[in-house]
């Protein structure tokens, strides 16, 4: 059969009848992948026949920006990849069905991975959950040889938003991946539902997230409110923090912080306290920008503001997607990239900062009297750590506590957000005091996390300059705050929730004798003024002749009342709402307020 005669045959067969046309699969996941190919100008494809694949090659054959070869032996195609990617310098994608074509990649993925060869091989297969179930042609390509791809990525089909968001950063990962670092081949293992839907006339909107290096033309900052968040992140040289600086007055923004953030400066916004308010919905939340720095934040307060863009800075370069609107990620350190952004020097009035500081004074002038907890505790304390002492917060209900007010500029604060663990804080506070024996070290840790640890507090370099306050209510406070899921299962929740009752059960004894016997002077609490007589021996800002421990025994309602009271401390009209939504229709009330809050 001839050209010709090929062509008549087509026709009247209608197998093109749409090759003039684009029509994409009706799966979401593939018409992500095919827009973010056409972005980053990828269209050499070569494809190996199968069922699995068809949804994604039939797309790509509607598409006349692609420019296809056909393979049948993927051993082949994987080399032919190797040599059109070589010779033109352009990334080539593979696309296969499931069973074994896959593994027929691997010498020809093996080359790629060696000479750094930019091969996106994508495996088509079906869903990960007929792995190991004896469904025919489905083996688990969840691992690869690590010298085969730089990076392999699971795409399942996208059922949800959640999904969506999901895909859409793997995809991102996946094809940045291709260039990164002298770049290398890529593996995506893309889930089908195998839709026979290809009506799909025009791909969706996807997002595109960039990376950007020092040596690259780096992009404008938008017009409007610009904010940095910083989560854990180590102390600030006073390079890094001119650098901030500079960067604030130039562009009119601020530096949202926690305990954990390191920076210092004179543009930081301590806003926590603002953030985790029901009754009132700050409209400072909403961002044109937010700058993204640091690793796993303990705020989640402020972790909720509301940027409609965000770019991330690290040495990493690696695409971390907190907001879940990730755009541009800056691989170069901190204060090149502040630095640059600065060149113009043109200092703004400061109003942005100065409205959060106005917001910040009048919801902490408006606390009313707390009940003795931890929250008063840190309402009381926070300010009185010595100058230039270290300072460990233990995660979660402590951390989330002392997040609320303030601490001397020069104190070295610190938490165990990386693995977000109950064990360690107090080793972990051990281990800090060692680096410098004169300088006053505390730790605020509750009782569990305290019996979890508490062995190191018999370590024999265990020194003078260790001070823990130990808040103990008998249990995992945790769950028993007023809103954890296990507080609604009220005094049960202690049973295997709280694990409540352990370790003396509150005993005003048994950590006395620990104490003491290894040595600490013990110092106790049971009420307020029983704690603000005690609390000026402890913070005292000269070393001592014994390591100090203040065990301060609470009550678990007295906690959850007093989160309650400083989280209702203030209102406005939007905070009232949601307050009503929640208060009315629950848990379902919750997750639709904050879809209404999301568009402010």
């Amino acid at each position: 059969m001839d050209a010709k005669d090929y062509s008549n045959f087509q026709e009247k067969t209608k197998i093109n009848k749409h090759m003039d046309n684009k029509f994409y699969s009706s799966e979401k996941s593939i018409q992500m992948l095919i827009a973010l190919l056409k972005f980053h100008n990828i269209k050499k494809i070569v494809a190996s026949p199968g069922t699995t694949n068809v949804t994604f090659v039939a797309s790509l054959m509607h598409d006349s920006f692609f420019e296809m070869y056909s393979s049948v032996d993927e051993r082949s195609a994987a080399y032919i990849a190797c040599g059109l990617a070589a010779e033109s310098g352009e990334p080539v994608v593979l696309t296969c069905t499931g069973a074994t074509a896959s593994r027929n990649y691997v010498p020809g993925l093996t080359e790629a991975y060696y000479r750094k060869l930019p091969i996106l091989a994508v495996t088509s297969t079906q869903d990960a959950s007929r792995i190991g179930n004896l469904f025919p042609q489905v083996i688990d390509r969840r691992q690869q040889f690590n010298d085969i791809v730089n990076l392999s990525e699971q795409i399942p089909a996208v059922t949800s938003e959640k999904d969506e968001w999901d895909v859409n950063l793997r995809l991102n990962r996946a094809v940045l991946a291709l260039t990164h670092r002298g770049g290398g081949p890529v593996h995506i293992n893309l889930a089908t539902t195998y839709s026979r839907d290809f009506s799909i006339k025009e791909l969706p909107s996807t997002r595109v997230i960039r990376r950007y290096t020092q040596n690259d033309e780096l992009p404008a900052i938008p017009n409007g409110r610009v904010a940095i968040f910083v989560g854990n992140h180590k102390r600030f040289s006073d390079k890094e923090t001119q650098a901030v600086e500079r960067f604030c007055e130039t562009h009119n923004a601020v530096v949202f912080c926690d305990h954990t953030s390191g920076y210092y400066g004179k543009y930081r916004v301590q806003f926590a306290i603002v953030m985790d308010q029901i009754m009132q919905v700050t409209n400072l939340r909403n961002l044109e920008l937010l700058v993204h720095l640091g690793e796993v934040s303990g705020d989640s307060g402020t972790s909720g503001l509301k940027p409609k863009r965000v770019w991330r800075i690290s040495e990493d370069g690696a695409l971390r997607d907190t907001f879940h609107c990730l755009e541009n990620v800056f691989e170069m350190p901190e204060s090149v990239f502040f630095n640059m952004y600065s060149e113009n020097d043109t200092v703004k009035q400061m109003d942005f900062y100065e409205d959060c500081q106005n917001e910040l004074a009048k919801v902490r002038g408006a606390i009313k009297e707390l009940p003795f907890s931890n929250t008063w505790i840190a309402q009381q304390t926070a300010h009185r750590i010595p100058q230039n002492s270290i300072l460990h917060l233990s995660i979660l209900n402590t951390l989330r506590n002392w997040n609320m007010f303030e601490i001397d500029s020069s104190v070295v604060r610190s938490s165990n957000t990386g693995g977000f663990g109950i064990d360690g804080i107090l080793s972990t506070l051990v281990g800090a005091s060692l680096n410098d024996k004169k300088k006053l070290s505390f730790v605020v840790i509750g009782d569990l996390a305290f019996f979890y640890d508490m062995n190191v507090a018999g370590n024999r370099h265990v020194g003078n300059n260790i001070r823990i306050l130990l808040v103990n209510n008998g249990r995992g406070q945790e769950f028993r705050n007023y809103n954890h899921p296990g507080a609604a299962f009220g005094d049960e929740c202690d049973l295997y929730i709280a694990a409540g009752g352990h370790y003396g059960n509150k005993s005003a004894t048994l950590v006395r004798h620990y104490a003491e016997d290894l040595g600490f002077e013990y110092l106790s609490a049971s009420n307020k003024e029983e704690y603000l007589k005690s609390v000026e021996r402890f913070v005292t800002p000269e070393l001592t002749e014994k390591p100090m421990l203040l065990e301060v025994f609470t009550e678990s309602e007295n906690e959850s009342r007093a989160l309650q009271m400083i989280y209702n401390t203030v209102s406005n009209a939007a905070g009232n709402a949601r307050s009503f939504v929640i208060n009315v229709l629950g848990d379902k009330g919750v997750k639709f307020a904050k879809k209404i809050m999301n568009k402010d």
